[in-house]
C-alpha cells in the first residue's frame, strides 16, 4: 500500500463490532463507504464554504481543491493519516488585514502561498529532524499566543465591517449559532456554524418580504455611503451555470501581505500535530513518523489551491470527530469525499448562492466564530498547565498579545512595516527563546513535556471546539 490503496475488507463489510474499529487499510462494503464518504462532505461543507466567503473568495473553487487537496494528502501520508482538507480560517486576521490595507484578492492568494511554500518546508524539517522539534520551536506558551492572535485580531472587522450592515440580522444569526453549538450533539453539533449560515440566510430573506430593504453601509459598494439595498441580492444566481468552472486567478506576491500571513505557519503546524496525534490515539498506532509528511502535504496543498485563486487548506477536526462517532477510518472513505466534493465545485449556481450570504449573516457567524479561534490559545495553555507565574512565559506573550491585538505598527522605511498578528507573533517568539536562553542557561523540558511524556495539545485535538482554525 506504498500509496494508501488496495483496502482489505474488514470482517463481512457491514458496521464493526463493538470494541473493534475499521483501520485505514481497510474498508467496510462500497455502499457502506460510498455513505461515510458523504457524511465526510456534509461535515466538512459548512466551514469549507463559509471560510472563503468571509476571506473574500470564491467558495465553489474552495470546495473543488479542497477535494484535489484531500487526494493529494493521502498520497503523500501513503493512507497512513485518514484526514480530509478543508478551507483553513488560520488566515483570517492575515486576510483582514490585507484588504484593509487595499489589497486584492490576488494579493491575498499570493501572501497565502508563499505560507504554504513555507509550512511545507517546515513539513520536511520535521521529516528530518523529528516530532519532537515542534516542541521545542513552538513549546504551548507561544502556539497559544499565536492562536489566541489570530482569533483575537479579527474583532474590529466584525465590529466595524459585518455587524453594521445588518445588526438584527446578525444579532439573531449569532444567538441562534451559540444556542446550536452548545445544545446541539452529534452530527447536527459539528455543523452548527453552517446551520447558523443557513438560519440567517432565511431569516434575511423573509425580512426582505416583511420589512423591505435596509439603510446600512456594504463595503466596496456606493464609495462606502450607506445606501437603501435588499439584505439578500440573488442577482448572480440567475445567470450562473449548473456546471461550468469556477474562477481562478494568479497570485500576487507583496511583500508586507506576506509578512502577515507567515504567523498563520505556526497555528497550521500546531493544528496539524493535533490532529495527527488524534488520530494516532483513536487507530491505537504510532503516527509520529508521518507527521513531517501530513504537515508537508497540508503546505502543499494550500499552495497548489491558493496559487490558482483557492482558498488555503488544512485537516478538519470536524471529519476527525466524523470518524470518532462511526469507528471509521477507512481512507476509501475519505477518497469518496473528495471525489464528491470535486463534483460539487464545478456547480457555479452553488457558489453564487452560497456567494449571496449577507453580511449581517456573517456578522453573527463570525462574532462566534472568532472569539472560538481566540480561545482555542488559551485552551493550550490551559491543557498544557503553562505557568504565567514564570516571567519567562508571562512578559513575551503579555508584550505580543497587546502589541498583536492593538494593531502596533512597526515602520522600518516608507514601504516596509511589520504589525498586527505577524508583529505579535515575532515579539512572542523572539522574546520567549532569548529570555528562555538567558534566564535557564541548560536546556529545560517544554510544559507539555514534563507531564508524564504527554505532548502538547494543539487547536485540532480531537476534542477541541468547532470548528477547525
Amino acid at each position: 500500500m506504498a500509496l494508501g490503496f488496495g483496502w482489505k475488507l474488514h470482517g463481512d463489510g457491514s458496521t464493526p463490532r463493538p470494541g473493534e474499529i475499521v483501520l485505514p487499510d481497510e474498508r467496510l462494503s462500497w455502499g457502506r463507504t460510498m455513505g461515510l464518504g458523504a457524511q465526510h462532505v456534509v461535515a466538512m461543507f459548512g466551514a469549507t464554504f463559509v471560510f472563503p466567503i468571509i476571506m473574500g473568495l470564491d467558495p465553489n473553487l474552495a470546495i473543488l481543491m479542497s477535494g484535489v487537496s484531500t487526494v493529494l494528502f493521502l498520497l503523500i501520508v501513503q493512507g497512513k493519516v485518514p484526514s480530509y482538507l478543508g478551507t483553513s480560517a488560520s488566515f483570517f486576521g492575515a486576510v483582514a488585514a490585507i484588504r484593509a490595507g487595499g489589497g486584492t484578492s490576488s494579493t491575498v492568494t499570493g501572501a497565502i502561498l508563499v505560507a504554504g511554500v513555507v509550512l511545507a518546508l517546515a513539513g520536511l524539517l520535521i521529516r528530518l529532524v523529528g516530532a519532537q522539534a515542534i516542541n521545542r520551536v513552538l513549546p504551548p506558551v507561544v502556539s497559544g499566543a499565536v492562536v489566541l492572535l489570530i482569533g483575537f485580531n479579527l474583532a474590529p472587522v466584525v465590529a466595524s465591517t459585518y455587524w453594521p450592515q445588518d445588526q438584527w440580522i446578525a444579532f439573531i444569526t449569532m444567538i441562534g449559532v451559540i444556542s446550536m453549538i452548545v445544545l446541539l450533539r452529534g452530527f447536527w453539533g459539528r455543523i452548527a456554524v453552517f446551520l447558523g449560515l443557513v438560519l440567517g440566510y432565511a431569516l434575511s430573506w423573509a425580512f426582505d418580504g416583511l420589512f423591505g430593504p435596509i439603510t446600512s453601509v456594504i463595503p466596496g459598494a456606493n464609495g462606502g455611503k450607506a445606501f437603501a439595498h435588499d439584505r439578500i441580492d440573488l442577482s448572480g444566481v440567475g445567470g450562473a451555470d449548473w456546471i461550468g468552472l469556477p474562477h481562478t486567478h494568479a497570485p500576487d506576491f507583496k511583500t508586507s501581505a506576506i509578512l502577515l500571513a507567515l504567523p498563520a505557519v505556526v497555528a497550521l503546524i500546531a493544528e496539524n500535530a493535533g490532529h495527527v496525534k488524534a488520530v494516532a490515539e483513536m487507530t491505537r498506532t504510532d503516527l509520529d513518523g508521518s507527521l513531517g509528511r501530513a504537515i508537508f502535504a497540508d503546505g502543499l496543498g494550500t499552495a497548489m489551491a491558493s496559487g490558482v485563486g483557492g482558498s488555503p487548506t488544512t485537516t478538519y477536526a470536524e471529519n476527525i470527530g466524523v470518524m470518532a462517532a462511526t469507528r471509521v477510518y477507512s481512507t476509501a472513505a475519505y477518497y469518496v469525499a473528495a471525489g464528491v466534493a470535486i463534483l460539487i465545485g464545478f456547480c457555479p449556481k452553488v457558489g453564487a448562492v452560497i456567494a449571496a450570504t449577507p453580511g449581517g449573516v456573517l456578522g453573527g457567524v463570525t462574532v462566534v466564530l472568532y472569539g472560538m479561534i481566540g480561545l482555542l490559545g488559551v485552551k493550550i495553555w490551559f491543557e498544557n498547565a503553562v505557568d504565567f507565574g514564570d516571567p519567562v512565559n508571562l512578559i513575551p506573550v503579555a508584550a505580543g498579545v497587546i502589541m498583536g491585538i492593538g494593531g502596533v505598527t512597526l515602520k522600518f522605511s516608507e514601504d516596509f512595516t511589520i504589525q498586527g498578528i505577524a508583529l505579535g507573533t515575532i515579539i512572542t517568539l523572539v522574546s520567549y527563546h532569548v529570555l528562555n536562553a538567558l534566564a535557564h542557561p541548560r536546556p529545560r523540558k517544554s510544559v507539555g513535556e514534563d507531564r508524564k511524556g504527554a505532548e502538547p495539545s494543539s487547536p485540532g485535538a480531537v476534542n477541541a471546539p468547532h470548528p477547525s482554525t
